[in-house]
C-alpha cells in the first residue's frame, strides 16, 4: 500500500493543471474576494473578519479541490485503462486501495492549505496564535480525508465519460451550499437548515471555531466522522463490486 501511495503522489505532482487548480486557484480566489476588505470588516453572524473567514473557506475549498477532483477522474480513467484490473491481481484488499487513494490525496491537499495561509498572512495581515495556525492546518488537512473518500466513491460510481460532470455537480454543490463561497448566514432559513448538515459546512466550521479560540462543535465532528465512514465504506464496496472489462487480445480472446 505504501508503494501505491508514493506512486499516486508522484503522479499528482507531475500534473501541472491539477496543481494549479488545487494550489494556486484557491489563493487567487481568496485575494479576489478579500482583496478589497480591511481587517475590521466583519462577516455577519460569524464573529470573524472577512479575511479570516475566507482564509479558512478558501483553504478548505483548495483541499476539497485537491482530494475530490483529483481522485474521482483519475480512478475512472484507471478503470477504463485496465490499471485497476492489474491491482486486483495483487494481494491489495479493497480497503487498502481506498485508504491508499485517500491518504495520497490528503498529502497533496496540504500545499493548498499552507499557500492560502501564507497569502492571507502576508497580503491581508491575518494574525493568529501559533497554536491556532497549527490546529487550523491539522483540522483542515484531516477533514479533507472525508472528501478524498468521496472522490474514490465517485470514481467507481461513474464511467469515464460521466465522471467529470458528476464530480463538478457534487463539487460546486457542496462548496456553495456548505458555505465555502458565501456565509450560510446569508441563506434563507430553509436553506440554512439544509446546509448545516452538509459535511462541507461542518468542515469549514472546524476552522472557524479554531479562529475564534473555541473547541470544534461535537455536531460538526460527528457529521464529518459519519460522512467519512459512509464515503469510505461505499468506496470499498464499489471497489469490490466493480468488475473492469477484460481487454481483448488478437482474435477476441481475453488478454492475460
Amino acid at each position: 500500500m505504501n508503494s501505491l501511495i508514493k506512486l499516486e503522489i508522484i503522479r499528482a505532482l507531475r500534473n501541472r493543471k491539477f496543481l494549479f487548480f488545487s494550489v494556486i486557484y484557491p489563493s487567487a480566489l481568496f485575494l479576489l474576494i478579500a482583496g478589497s476588505a480591511d481587517s475590521t470588516t466583519m462577516v455577519d453572524g460569524t464573529g470573524l473578519t472577512l479575511p479570516t473567514f475566507y482564509m479558512v473557506s478558501m483553504a478548505s475549498f483548495g483541499a476539497l479541490t485537491a482530494v475530490l477532483m483529483g481522485n474521482s477522474e483519475r480512478i475512472a480513467k484507471e478503470r477504463e485503462s485496465g490499471w485497476v484490473r492489474q491491482l486486483r491481481l495483487t494481494t491489495l484488499p479493497g480497503r487498502g486501495y481506498v485508504l491508499a487513494k485517500t491518504a495520497s490525496a490528503a498529502v497533496i491537499s496540504l500545499p493548498s492549505i499552507v499557500v492560502v495561509f501564507v497569502v492571507a498572512a502576508a497580503v491581508k495581515d491575518v494574525r493568529l496564535d501559533a497554536w491556532q495556525w497549527a490546529a487550523l492546518t491539522f483540522a483542515i488537512w484531516a477533514g479533507s480525508l472525508v472528501f478524498a473518500a468521496l472522490g474514490v466513491a465517485i470514481g467507481y460510481l461513474a464511467s469515464g465519460d460521466a465522471v467529470r460532470p458528476i464530480t463538478m455537480i457534487v463539487y460546486f454543490g457542496l462548496s456553495m451550499l456548505g458555505g465555502l463561497w458565501l456565509p450560510t448566514t446569508t441563506f434563507p432559513d430553509w436553506l440554512q437548515s439544509i446546509a448545516k448538515w452538509l459535511p462541507t459546512h461542518a468542515y469549514a466550521a472546524l476552522g472557524q471555531s479554531i479562529e475564534l479560540g473555541n473547541a470544534p462543535h461535537a455536531t460538526d465532528l460527528a457529521i464529518l466522522a459519519v460522512s467519512f465512514v459512509l464515503f469510505a465504506g461505499g468506496a470499498a464496496w464499489l471497489y469490490r463490486k466493480d468488475t473492469p472489462p477484460v481487454p481483448e487480445g488478437p482474435g477476441g480472446t481475453p488478454k492475460a
